[in-house]
């Protein structure tokens, strides 16, 4: 077993910079997805994000940090990528952002098409792309046009989604209307969309053909579900829901927010299974996780429903400011060249491979490590209080999130998602850094058990 890690920093003494920035941040900063009481206790001391480099993070007291969750799932090719880097200045050199109502710019058409030429075969190839700022904007996008796709058609009875169980699509109303995690969307539920959710294709099979004749689509994370706690579906799931949508004339619609650009070894996961859907919704790495941005992929038959000469009440009166932002654009066209310039797909062959090496000997011999959940180079690895029994930690000890603060003293920043701590690195991790990474999380463990043995 390897000496327990121990992460460095370059100063003995807090800088006093670092303790006004916190005492501010906690006075007026409320923070996503944060027990806002907790993160104000006098004895919680957050990390200050300094700068970052590849896969390292550093706060503002000197401490290295692997970035274990990319940065909320974001960023793509590493921190500070010169490539990125240039592409921006060079952008802001000219203008940072301009109007796409009325108007249109450079980076947004070449990247429009660049998206485009990923899905350039089959009979409805996703050739129209509409921008938004963030996953839950660009899912928005696909279900209002999804809706409103039907009512052009004269089929305005199709108006309700269908989703899975433990879904999480977004914040907004209409993409959280298709969430199925009661801790994000029960205090909203009955507010937005008519949604059915299901826990698996039987139960799709099983639904009443009054059901089905009101679906406008159905809605999946293909491969891996990630906010349910990286669930992973079968192998081929995919392919037979896409089987199952063209039967009943149904939408069906890809949220690839998380699994897009590389993160399953695959430019996108419906390559796994050659499934091209009707809408497929990209945010989080289109811009290589430098800028909010997002994007709608759709077909030229749902284009069509819209573009009908003459008829200007079919016009899809939906956008935000930022559409299709100039900077945010030439982020996402440098990080695409950085996969072809970098032939970042073909190197993660070997990485994926350790990686799984690795968190497969991590629930060998770590206890309280009872599921390693892992696509490509994501991963949930649940803690458990006997692994053997598969018998859960108590809720309100909060074990996930303990441990994810213990991961820090050993050098790892990542969240987790309930007991299921996240490892989902930038592609550009190396195998020493993800060895670190994996050791942070047994240490940590062990330290949970240790004390938990000493209570």
């Amino acid at each position: 077993m390897s000496k327990r890690s121990k992460t460095s920093s370059r100063n003995a003494d807090p800088p006093a910079h670092t303790e006004e920035l916190i005492a501010l941040d906690k006075r007026h900063f409320w923070h996503p997805f944060t027990p806002m009481a907790e993160w104000c206790a006098p004895e919680h001391r957050p990390v200050v994000i300094a700068s970052g480099r590849g896969a390292l993070l550093r706060d503002a007291d000197g401490r290295e940090y692997i970035d274990g969750n990319a940065s909320i799932w974001t960023n793509i090719h590493g921190h500070n990528h010169p490539r990125i880097n240039r592409a921006l200045e060079e952008q802001l050199g000219k203008i940072a952002h301009c109007s796409a109502l009325g108007a249109t710019n450079e980076p947004a058409i070449r990247l429009a098409a660049r998206l485009a030429a990923f899905f350039p075969a089959g009979e409805n190839p996703l050739h129209r792309i509409f921008f938004t700022d963030d996953g839950s904007t660009a899912m928005e996008c696909a279900i209002k046009m999804a809706v409103q796709f039907w009512q052009i058609q004269g089929q305005s009875h199709k108006r309700e989604f269908l989703a899975f169980a433990r879904a999480y699509h977004g914040d907004t109303l209409g993409a959280a209307s298709l969430g199925g995690i009661e801790t994000f969307h029960a205090r909203f539920s009955g507010l937005g969309l008519h949604t059915h959710h299901v826990t698996d294709l039987d139960a799709l099979e099983k639904l009443p053909a009054a059901t089905r004749e009101n679906l406008a689509g159905v809605a999946i994370e293909p491969l891996m579900q990630g906010a349910a706690g990286m669930r992973p579906w079968p192998q081929g799931m995919l392919a037979r829901l896409r089987d199952w949508c063209r039967r009943h004339d149904v939408l069906l619609i890809l949220d690839e927010v998380l699994t897009g650009f590389g993160r399953t070894g695959k430019m996108f996961a419906c390559q796994h299974e050659d499934v091209v859907p009707d809408f497929l919704a990209l945010a989080k790495g289109l811009s290589g996780g430098y800028l909010p941005l997002a994007a709608t992929l759709t077909t030229e038959r749902v284009y069509r429903a819209f573009a009908a000469s003459g008829k200007t009440d079919n016009t899809f009166y939906y956008g935000h400011s930022y559409c299709g932002n100039p900077l945010g654009c030439a982020a996402a066209l440098a990080s695409l060249d950085v996969f072809e310039e970098e032939n970042t797909l073909a190197s993660l062959a070997p990485l994926i491979e350790h990686f799984a090496k690795q968190l497969e000997e991590l629930q060998a011999r770590t206890p309280h490590v009872g599921e390693v959940r892992r696509c490509g180079l994501i991963a949930g690895i649940e803690l458990m209080h006997d692994p053997a029994q598969r018998t859960p930690f108590p809720p309100e000890k909060r074990t996930g999130a303990r441990a994810c603060l213990a991961a820090r003293n050993h050098g790892l920043l990542t969240r987790p998602i309930g007991d299921t701590i996240v490892l989902m690195p930038p592609l550009c991790i190396t195998q020493e850094q993800i060895d670190r990474a994996v050791e942070a999380i047994h240490f940590a463990t062990l330290e949970l058990t240790e004390k938990a043995g000493r209570t």
